[in-house]
C-alpha cells in the first residue's frame, strides 16, 4: 500500500444550459466521457441551434466566466465542469431570441370543413365509422327525446307555481330552503324554466339579478333559480326566528 490519494470522480455531471435564443435554463445531465462534438450534438435537441453554428461558454456554479469549450475533440470532463455549472450555447446562425419560442410567428396550418370532412384518416370520420356520438342516429334521437320529456315535465311544472305564493325549496345535495316566488318563466342565463326564489334567510347567490340582468328585486344573497321540479308551493309561513322574544 503506497499510502496515495484516489480521486473518484462521478462519471455524469448535472450542469445549467442557457442559450442566446432563450431567457429559459434547463437543468440536464450528461456523461463527462462525451466529446464536445457529440455533446453539441445532444445540446442541439435541447436548444434549436444547429452543431455548426454552435459555441461553448463555461460559467461556474456562481456563473464566473471560465473557458471557451471550443475543442471538438476533447472529452466534456477535461473541462473544469462541476455539477451545476453552466453551460452557455452561442448561437451564431443569425436568429434572434425568442425566434423558436414566439408561436405567434409560426405558420398556422389550416384546413376547411369541407376538406376534412373528405378525409379518411381524420377523428370525424372515424366516429362516423364507428356510429359514435352525434354520428349515431338512433342514440341522438332517443337524446333529444329524453330531453323534450324533461322539458314538458319543467314546463309543466312552472305552470303550477304562482308568483308570489311561498315555497319550499328542496335541491338535492343541499338543506332545505323556505322563501316565496318571485319569478316564474325562462332565462337568459340558461335554457329551459326557473323559478326565482326571494329567500327568508340569506342562502341564495344574488339579488334577484343575473348577468346584468334583473328578473326580481330582492335583497343580496336572499335570491335564487331553482328548477321548477324542486319547488314545492304550500302554507310556508315566514319564521320570525325569535326576534320578538325577549
Amino acid at each position: 500500500m503506497d499510502g496515495g490519494l484516489t480521486v473518484v470522480t462521478n462519471p455524469i455531471v448535472a450542469v445549467r444550459l442557457t442559450s442566446t435564443l432563450s431567457s429559459f435554463e434547463v437543468n440536464k445531465k450528461y456523461s463527462r466521457g462525451l466529446c464536445i462534438a457529440d455533446f453539441k450534438g445532444k445540446l442541439e435537441m435541447v436548444v434549436g441551434t444547429p452543431v455548426s453554428c454552435m459555441d461553448l461558454e463555461l460559467y461556474s456554479t456562481s456563473d464566473q466566466f471560465l473557458v471557451k469549450m471550443d475543442d471538438n475533440d476533447a472529452l466534456l470532463g477535461s473541462y473544469p465542469v462541476d455539477d451545476d455549472c453552466r453551460i452557455h450555447v452561442v448561437d451564431l446562425s443569425g436568429a434572434k431570441e425568442g425566434e423558436f419560442s414566439d408561436l405567434s410567428k409560426v405558420e398556422k396550418f389550416t384546413l376547411s370543413d369541407d376538406a376534412y370532412a373528405k378525409k379518411s384518416d381524420s377523428v370525424r370520420s372515424f366516429m362516423k365509422k364507428q356510429r359514435v356520438g352525434r354520428f349515431n342516429e338512433e342514440e341522438m334521437a332517443t337524446k333529444e327525446s329524453e330531453q323534450a320529456a324533461r322539458d314538458a315535465k319543467e314546463e309543466a311544472a312552472a305552470s303550477a307555481i304562482p308568483v308570489g305564493s311561498r315555497c319550499q325549496v328542496q335541491v338535492p345535495g343541499q338543506p332545505t330552503k323556505i322563501g316565496a316566488v318571485m319569478y316564474v318563466g325562462t332565462a337568459d342565463f340558461k335554457p329551459g324554466h326557473w323559478v326565482g326564489v326571494k329567500y327568508d334567510e340569506p342562502l341564495g347567490k344574488h339579488d334577484g339579478s343575473v348577468a346584468g340582468k334583473r328578473y326580481f328585486e330582492c335583497e343580496n344573497k336572499y335570491g335564487a333559480f331553482v328548477k321548477p321540479t324542486n319547488i314545492t308551493v304550500g302554507d310556508f309561513p315566514e319564521e320570525d326566528f325569535g326576534l320578538d322574544e325577549i
